[in-house]
């Protein structure tokens, strides 16, 4: 209850940021299987800063909706800064938005290995500045159950975007 309660209010600070800028927001999520939009769209009135989200779990979903580069999944692998630099980029894209944010992991309990354990989790996030895109990227290893990893990696993509873009 307590971590809904803080994701709420996460939620919640992000889309009155947004809306003050005048911004909006896109996500493109793997492992987080539309959590994230789930959180911003709980929010009464955030159809005025939140414009949509793709869930690309498979990778030809991340080539077909997002324009990752087929390539790029091969060498890389989804799980990879490459992966989800490409994910927040073609949400921006294919968006009217200012803001997007991907997240793309191993939530397990399977699906690890010695180089992407379970918990293992890239995020992008990409801001519009005219005609010019900034991209930053990160990763984190979580520790949990499937839910838990889901639920941290949703917490920390939306306060990934707070960071993006400042007080």
């Amino acid at each position: 209850m307590h971590d809904d309660l803080a994701l709420s209010t996460l939620s919640r600070r992000l889309g009155e940021r947004l809306e003050s800028r005048g911004m909006r927001l896109a996500t493109a999520e793997s492992c987080t299987g539309g959590l994230v939009a789930k959180l911003v769209t709980d929010i009464a009135g955030s159809s005025a800063w939140f414009e949509r989200g793709w869930v690309t779990y498979a990778n030809s979903a991340k080539v077909e909706e997002l324009g990752v580069p087929a390539t790029t999944l091969v060498a890389q692998g989804a799980v990879s800064e490459a992966v989800v630099r490409a994910m927040a980029e073609g949400a921006l894209s294919r968006s009217e938005c200012e803001v997007a944010l991907a997240v793309s992991g191993v939530a397990g309990p399977g699906g690890g290995t010695p180089g992407k354990p379970v918990g293992t989790v890239w995020f992008a996030w990409a801001l519009r500045h005219g005609k010019s895109v900034r991209v930053q990227a990160r990763t984190k290893l979580y520790k949990g159950d499937r839910d838990t990893i889901r639920r941290k990696a949703a917490r920390d993509a939306l306060q990934g975007v707070l960071e993006v873009l400042g007080p």
